[in-house]
């Protein structure tokens, strides 16, 4: 024999109720079917019965519309000729319940008066109402009603079920041969010739009074683990409307998944801290008998759902899944009153008791000076005030502080079996909290190790969720979310970039890159799903709202995304003003535009040591050679223990174009010509032939090797003369060529000596200088081609024999590959 239990939503219209029918009369053995009030009936007899309570005539329409939607449904499921034909008319009983909740509001209306006897009897009709028409609509079905077997103890403010009462009137009720045979001794018939008893859920009796009571909001599927283990049931059957037990809440996080198999234990933890997938009281009585409880799907039914059983489930996931409580309060005991005292949690716990107020979660200090409690916001107040009552004379005498109230939190709870034993959980735990900017306010863990709970902020619950999932490997993918600043050339490149590689990294490295957020000057489109990288461009413009820095820093602070990157591909002071806010709030950097990493030296520490302390990565490779691997190559050098002594490099692909390009035949002017049109020059040469851009280059790198120094120390010696720099563009095209003769000479004059000409920045042992130097054809810059850069590094390891990298030093694709690398290296991915 199994036990099935539909919610709400299973049985909400003629189209879910006929699905319901088709599922159990697939069943080929004894079944009793427990149901739910129709979705949304509860709540609105409630509604009813206060507008009632008020004296508000509008009650009665409320009551219409209840009625209204029943008599649809049974019309609908069971045509009128068809009722007409049935032993019970359906429509009969239910013209009589219905006739009882008038009478009952009635007189709520007229006294203006709603008792808590008279509310529980109210709410009962809804689960009365479905289960008649469920009865009436599966075939050969009987109908018990639950009031005359559940039978509860009133304490304090609950209604807690008397098992022994219980157990004993559910086992006269549905004796083995009473469930699978009538009256004639014959098996009764549903087409498979096996018993179907409905049974209407959550409502019960007081075994004193016998006024109608309930088992609480989600008590059917109590009602139904009740019955089950009662009468041994082969298994409980829990039917809903989600597919099971989820790792996590998926209207968070888009990719949680089914647990299809997990303990008692694990979906108690679950239940309790907010995954409302079962009603918690549900799993002890199948626990007590070892029924196997499954969660399925009403409208999937072919899902496997959830198997929930003693045995644990051994994988690899040292976690089964992730719950939580968004409407949390704590409240603080304090007070060296306390410490030794014996009974202090014993009148906190019965003071709370008395009022029917739940503690979810307790921690409290080795020295016994402090207890904070976590209970829900709507009964943080409330039991304040019952503390206060019960310790009003300690409080008097200073021996405890007042009560200290904290609101707007959230309790989190990580669940799973497979913690036992297995060292380094919590320190995962809290080392993803730590990266993530996450701080914790109170903590609970017990000896059974099944369970991690703690206590944050509301505002970083989603944030929470999505990291812990992503670092336990709950989720198939690691998700990195991005936020791109600067579209055009290198941002341009690096958005087609991310949109080739993004299948194939989550094919390969289980890496999801998903791009948030994309800005321009003026402009910014945020999605924290995911942007269409197809045709985000196109919808930046279109659908783009306003922007500045200030608003998109805003923006996607506000938006508190886990695992965080804000990519910087422009050339902005104001745009690189935010990454210390950025950085602070644990968002990582990852920036081409060197104004940053080269400015103000304090400036560049603060970056430094905000990125250290939140533990976010601040990258800036491409600031110097594009995608060369210079500065990782640096650090790995110095993290090393080797220290760096001297630079030597040609690090402007811009200018060594130049040089190389000079001939007879294409003087200076024209060679920064096609550089321009080559898209090696900004569209103001001006910036690269000054030097400008060398010496931030130089001042990074300088800095990346352990020595303090800024822009104002570099010494230049610039090949062309300060007044070329002075008044507009238009003016510089018009002067430059008057430097073409001189430079052809002196290139005439080289070549005869078999020397090149190369702009070459130097850092020697933290003095530092740019210029132009010849250089002959056994020195490694003479070969030096195109717009390539290089750059010898000499330290105390490589003293005689100089580190020398090489290569593509320029071009918006070199450099949109070496940010894309920077990215990729946040995620820790090979």
């Amino acid at each position: 024999m199994r036990v099935m239990k539909f919610g709400g939503t299973s049985v909400g219209s003629a189209t879910t109720i006929l699905q319901v029918k088709k599922i159990v009369e697939a069943v080929d053995e004894p079944v009793i079917v427990v149901v739910s009030a129709f979705g949304g009936i509860t709540d609105q007899l409630l509604t009813t019965a206060r507008f009632a309570a008020r004296g508000d005539i509008a009650y009665e329409q409320e009551l219409d519309l209840i009625e209204q939607r029943h008599r649809e449904v049974l019309e609908t499921v069971l045509p009128k000729y068809v009722i007409a034909g049935l032993t019970c008319n359906p429509l009969q009983g239910m013209t009589i319940l219905l006739d009882e909740l008038k009478n009952i509001l009635k007189g709520v209306f007229l006294v203006k008066e709603l008792s808590q006897k008279t509310s529980d009897s109210v709410v009962s009709y809804g689960e009365r109402l479905s289960s008649l028409i469920l009865a009436a609509v599966l075939d050969g079905a009987r109908l018990f009603d639950a009031r005359a077997f559940i039978q509860t103890d009133r304490q304090f403010t609950k209604h807690i079920v008397d098992f022994k009462a219980t157990n004993a009137l559910i086992e006269q009720t549905f004796g083995d041969s009473r469930l699978r045979r009538n009256d004639t001794g014959r098996l009764r018939g549903n087409g498979t010739g096996h018993d179907i008893v409905v049974v209407p859920g959550f409502i019960a009796s007081d075994k004193n009074t016998g006024d109608i009571t309930n088992l609480g909001r989600g008590g059917s599927d109590y009602t139904a683990s009740i019955l089950a283990a009662a009468l041994h049931a082969r298994i409980l059957e829990i039917w809903t409307d989600v597919d099971g037990f989820m790792t996590a809440d998926p209207r968070v996080i888009t990719n949680a998944y089914v647990i299809e198999k997990m303990t008692y234990v694990e979906a108690m933890e679950l239940s309790n801290f907010g995954a409302k997938v079962i009603y918690p009281p549900t799993i002890y009585p199948a626990y007590h008998e070892n029924i196997p409880i499954l969660i399925k799907n009403t409208f999937k039914p072919d899902a496997p759902g959830t198997y929930i059983t003693r045995d644990n489930h051994k994988d690899d996931k040292p976690i089964r899944g992730i719950s939580s409580i968004n409407d949390t309060s704590l409240i603080t005991v304090q007070g060296l009153g306390m410490v030794g005292v014996i009974g202090v949690n014993y009148r906190i716990f019965k003071a709370l008791s008395k009022i029917g107020v739940s503690v979810f979660m307790v921690s409290q200090t080795a020295s016994e000076n402090t207890s904070t409690l976590a209970v829900r916001d709507a009964d943080a107040d409330l039991a304040v005030e019952a503390l206060r009552k019960e310790f009003e004379q300690e409080l008097r005498q200073g021996e405890i502080n007042d009560f200290k109230v904290e609101k707007g939190l959230a309790t989190v709870a990580i669940v799973g079996e497979n913690m036992k034993h297995v060292p380094g959980i919590a320190g995962k735990l809290f080392a993803t909290l730590g990266r993530s900017g996450i701080s914790t306010i109170a903590l609970a863990q017990s000896a059974s190790e099944t369970n991690i709970s703690f206590v944050i902020k509301s505002e970083y619950l989603r944030k929470t969720l999505n990291s812990l999932h992503d670092s336990f490997f709950l989720s198939e993918y690691q998700v990195l979310n991005i936020f791109l600043v600067g579209v055009r050339t290198v941002g341009g490149q690096l958005l087609e970039t991310i949109r080739r590689q993004q299948k194939p990294l989550m094919e390969h490295n289980g890496l999801k890159l998903n791009v948030v957020g994309i800005a321009r000057k003026n402009k910014m489109l945020l999605d924290r799903n995911g942007i269409n990288l197809e045709n985000c461009i196109a919808k930046l413009d279109t659908e783009g709202l306003e922007s500045t820095p200030q608003k998109l820093q805003e923006a996607i602070l506000q938006m508190n995304i886990f695992n965080s990157v804000f990519v910087d591909c422009t050339a902005s002071a104001e745009v690189a003003e935010l990454y210390e806010a950025f950085l602070s709030h644990n968002i990582s950097v990852v920036a081409a535009n060197k104004v940053a990493a080269s400015g103000a030296y304090k400036n560049y520490c603060n970056l430094k040591e905000a990125a250290r302390k939140t533990g976010a990565k601040y990258l800036f490779e491409t600031n110097v050679g594009a995608g060369l691997p210079i500065i990782n190559t640096m650090n790995a050098l110095t993290n090393s223990g080797d220290k760096i002594l001297k630079l030597e490099a040609v690090l402007s692909g811009t200018l060594n174009f130049i040089f190389n390009t000079l001939s007879a035949d294409i003087p200076l002017s024209k060679a920064i010509q096609l550089a321009q049109e080559a898209g090696f020059a900004e569209p103001d040469p001006r910036l690269d032939l000054n030097g400008t851009d060398v010496i931030r280059k130089l001042v990074i790198l300088s800095r990346e090797a352990g020595y303090e120094v800024n822009q104002s120390d570099v010494e230049k010696n610039l090949f062309i003369p300060d007044k070329y720099f002075e008044g507009s563009t238009d003016n510089f095209w018009q002067k430059i060529s008057e430097l073409d003769a001189g430079f052809e000479t002196k290139r005439q004059t080289l070549a005869a000596e078999g020397k090149k000409s190369r702009f070459v920045a130097v850092m020697d042992n933290g003095k530092c200088s740019v210029g132009l130097q010849s250089v002959t054809a056994t020195h490694p810059f003479y070969e030096l081609e195109g717009s390539n850069n290089i750059i010898m590094i000499t330290t105390e390891r490589y003293y005689e024999y100089p580190m020398i990298i090489k290569g593509y030093g320029a071009g918006a694709a070199v450099t949109a590959a070496g940010v894309f690398s920077d990215i990729i290296s946040i995620a820790n991915i090979r």
